[in-house]
């Protein structure tokens, strides 16, 4: 299957020409003029690849420019941390960079698709860069999702894995359980049954499917939900009705019929209160 590219790209967020290099403007910053992006969406980078990166750049310099916006006096970095962090540890005094300025409201979204084209983020910061998105920039998930150039339900999902309790998302984040094990274990609803079995699965080496087959055990013995999302048989007109309230309000939509099916409940997810504002003008309409 053909890698999916990312929506817009770094070149139009920054409205870059393909042109060459010497006419962007490169030029050499005085590297402790330099300051990294507040809003850099990666918090974790790994020592022994930030020195191999350093013992790359004594030996061959910086071959691509770094990306920079003017803060005063001073410079902010826009694309490119990894490289400033390595070019400080080989020493370097100045860095090859290209200045361009950059909105607020771009810094961020920037900083993401960068970092997702390099494949530099885990599961948990890329949650937490798209919730982002959405409470301070405004975007809907459908919009999160063209921008970075991901399917809908995959955004929503992975948003989903910062509903797990902290000792969790440390495992996704330290990389002892991937993105799939943590929606197998948001099938359970108490986070204590959920932490165990995500000790387990690290302990014991668990695939996603063992994993899967654990919780599906937890639920059935602890009397929780963890089976419901495998078990539950929605009628046809009834899963049409949830395809058709998804696509409108542009979230995870469960509708929940009771036992005896004459009442029941609307489930709608939302991620921060932008997003809850967003869900109630679609629904109430704009005049509201």
């Amino acid at each position: 299957m053909a890698r999916q590219t990312l929506g817009r790209g770094l070149s139009a967020l920054m409205g870059e020409e393909k042109v060459p290099a010497v006419e962007q403007g490169v030029r050499e910053i005085d590297i402790d003029l330099i300051d990294p992006n507040p809003e850099q969406p990666r918090t974790r980078f790994a020592e022994e690849k930030l020195a191999e990166l350093a013992a790359s750049i004594r030996s061959n310099g910086i071959v691509q420019p770094i990306v920079l916006r003017p803060i005063g006096t001073r410079y902010q970095i826009v694309a490119g941390e990894r490289r400033w962090r390595a070019a400080q540890r080989a020493e370097l005094r100045k860095v090859p960079a290209v200045v361009r300025d950059i909105p607020d409201d771009k810094l961020l979204e920037i900083a993401l698709i960068e970092n997702i084209q390099r494949h530099e983020l885990n599961p948990i910061e890329e949650a937490k860069a798209y919730r982002k998105l959405i409470e301070f920039i405004g975007l809907t998930q459908e919009q999160v999702a063209e921008r970075v150039g991901r399917e809908r339900t995959l955004v929503a999902t992975t948003m989903r894995l910062l509903k797990l309790p902290s000792e969790v998302q440390n495992h996704i984040i330290e990389g002892r359980l991937s993105l799939s094990h943590g929606r197998a274990l948001l099938m359970i609803d108490d986070p204590k049954v959920q932490r165990m079995v995500a000790k387990d699965a690290v302990e014991r080496g668990f695939s996603v499917r063992e994993t899967e087959r654990t919780v599906k055990r937890a639920g059935k013995v602890g009397g929780g939900s963890a089976d419901k999302p495998t078990s539950r048989v929605v009628d046809p007109n009834t899963k049409a009705a949830e395809t058709k309230l998804m696509r409108r309000l542009s979230t995870n939509v469960k509708i929940l019929p009771s036992a005896k099916g004459t009442s029941g409940k609307i489930q709608i997810e939302y991620y921060g209160t932008d997003d809850l504002d967003r869900i109630y003008q679609a629904i109430m309409g704009s005049k509201q």
